[in-house]
């Protein structure tokens, strides 16, 4: 059996230790919000928090988590009580398709977690590895300057 902490509850599994953590998470705790997108690692839609960094999940075995800490992003936030990301991300209406929103989000998160007030280029080095096929780009840099900002404002307040 493999514990770890999953969105702040403690979780067992005895999926394989290979086992991608992405697909122990959406098949066996059925939390659907992370993607596949690659299965390489490269594309950023599997985008989990591992102990508070950005990891992608689709080439991280199961067995790398044990008595760690995973947030997905139903983890993030509620729809009661959103993510100020996940909130910017909907009052601008970021994604046009939204298949590697959940991604941005964490990999973004992750971002304003150790810099929360980032240049434009910061943001851009940060997000790189996040592909958007969409082209969403500009509508996502300009959502996490806003919740930079809007977090600065309540640290302020």
């Amino acid at each position: 059996m493999i514990r770890f902490e999953l969105n702040g509850q403690i979780v067992e599994t005895d999926d394989a230790p290979d086992t991608p953590l992405l697909w122990v998470v959406r098949d066996t705790f059925k939390l659907k919000g992370s993607k596949y997108g690659c299965g390489a690692g490269l594309c950023g839609a599997c985008t989990m928090h591992l102990d508070g960094q950005a990891v992608r999940t689709c080439v991280l075995p199961i067995s790398a988590v044990a008595g760690k800490t995973i947030t997905t992003i139903e983890g993030l936030g509620t729809p009661e009580a959103p993510h100020p990301l996940q909130a910017v991300w909907a009052e601008q209406g970021v994604p046009q398709c939204g298949y590697c929103q959940s991604g941005q989000i964490m990999s973004a998160a992750a971002l304003l977690d150790v810099n929360p007030a980032p240049s434009d280029e910061q943001v851009e080095q940060a997000m790189a590895g996040n592909i958007c096929r969409c082209g969403c780009y500009p509508r996502i840099k300009q959502a996490i300057l806003t919740a930079a900002a809007e977090l600065a404002v309540e640290v302020t307040a």
